[in-house]
């Protein structure tokens, strides 16, 4: 079912190179997920790209297959499709890179105090404004694209549920909570677009390097205590942001630890599992 969001408003924003690597932008009312839609479609060529924006998702996903669900027009559902030359080393920092163009383009509309939380989520006033999926659509070394989810909250936080994903936030966020004004949608999801190819573009250049400083500016678990559940392991410690790969440090008396996948869970009485 097709949307009333304006595409050439969505489109308004793009700069650069973006404007010309748009393979197609899809808008819908509602649509099962967004992210099943693009890794179902042929995959753009090296360098380019596809976006699909929804007012509403019957089926969004978070990590692990979680429910992302929220009311009829109370968010922003965009994915992203890029297809790299070859597959980036660091792979797995990709959705941190992400996560900085997002607050880059938040901030190029005047939306401040927004932070970030190892690995997928965006933060707000404790809670969750948003969050990022990303799923690679093919493997190997040649050719890879990668589908990148991003939901944003805009309004209407009470009706929003997202289930096990955010078991860790005091309460979700939107961007009412920061700000009486916000952004209209096309001019948001323009705007996040644009950053999106810019960072998928110096990621394939660069790797996490580029981002690394950046986003330890918007670290929100630095110096936190937190407990990381692992497969076969309980790892209990302090936040010590990221390395060079993206991978969580953490720190306790044993020394420091790299964790590469995890569940985080913040320690002490309002702690719960991510």
């Amino acid at each position: 079912m097709m949307s009333n969001l304006d595409v050439s408003a969505i489109q308004e924003p793009l700069t650069g190179l973006a404007v010309s690597r748009l393979d197609k932008l899809e808008v819908f009312s509602s649509i099962a997920s967004t992210n099943t839609h693009l890794l179902a479609q042929p995959a753009p060529a090296a360098g380019r790209f596809c976006v699909a924006v929804a007012d509403y998702q019957t089926a969004g996903r978070g990590r692990h297959d979680r429910d992302w669900i929220s009311a009829p027009g109370a968010g922003l559902c965009l994915s992203f499709s890029y297809t790299f030359g070859v597959m980036p080393a660091q792979l797995p920092a990709l959705t941190l890179a992400i996560g900085v163009g997002v607050i880059a383009a938040l901030h190029e509309l005047g939306v401040v105090g927004v932070s970030l939380k190892w690995p997928n989520d965006i933060v707000a006033l404790d809670g969750k404004l948003g969050g990022i999926l990303t799923e690679t659509q093919s493997a190997g070394g040649g050719p890879a694209t990668v589908v990148t989810g991003i939901g944003i909250n805009l309004h209407n936080s009470e009706q929003l549920d997202f289930g096990a994903e955010s078991d860790w936030a005091q309460r979700p966020v939107d961007l009412h909570s920061l700000q009486e004004e916000i952004p209209a949608r096309e001019l948001l999801a323009g705007t996040i677009i644009d950053h999106l190819y810019s960072t998928f573009s110096k990621f394939e250049a660069s790797g996490f390097a580029a981002f690394a400083a950046d986003w330890r500016l918007h670290d929100w678990l630095h110096d936190k205590e937190i407990t990381v559940d692992m497969p076969e392991t309980q790892l209990t410690g302090i936040a010590a942001g990221v390395d060079e790969d993206g991978a969580l440090l953490v720190d306790n008396e044993y020394g420091r630890t790299r964790v590469i996948s995890g569940s985080i869970v913040l320690a002490g009485p309002a702690g719960a599992r991510q």
